[in-house]
């Protein structure tokens, strides 16, 4: 463990009180920090993404078959396929158009916005 009395040579440098004082010839370091993360692609990611897609089309498929009788079932079911549907249709559809944008390089995409796990 080191002591204070040590440490008393250490020089300091003042911190620029205005945020513009870093701006040099309108060019700014604190941007230039780009990690590797944000080319990595979240494979794991994008598959649950379109599991999620998938199934919540068959769900909302299948709730369409029961309310139009098509299919047999009571509409109590064709409610619940309904609302499982949407719960896993929106994430899947929302991650893998994010997906599908970064692939292709629209402005204002990344892979970095999808969630890694």
């Amino acid at each position: 463990m080191t002591s204070m009395a040590t440490k008393r040579n250490v020089r300091y440098t003042r911190l620029a009180a205005d945020e513009d004082d870093y701006v040099v010839g309108g060019y700014d370091p604190r941007y230039d920090y780009a990690p590797k993360s944000f080319h990595k692609v979240p494979w794991k990611s994008i598959a649950l993404a379109l599991f999620l897609l998938s199934l919540g089309c068959m769900l909302l498929f299948l709730s369409y078959f029961i309310f139009t009788g098509h299919m047999g079932g009571d509409r109590s079911q064709g409610y619940g396929l309904l609302g499982l549907g949407i719960l896993t249709f929106l994430p899947g559809f929302y991650e893998t158009r994010i997906a599908y944008y970064s692939w292709r390089g629209a402005a204002g995409y990344r892979f970095a916005s999808i969630p890694d796990y």
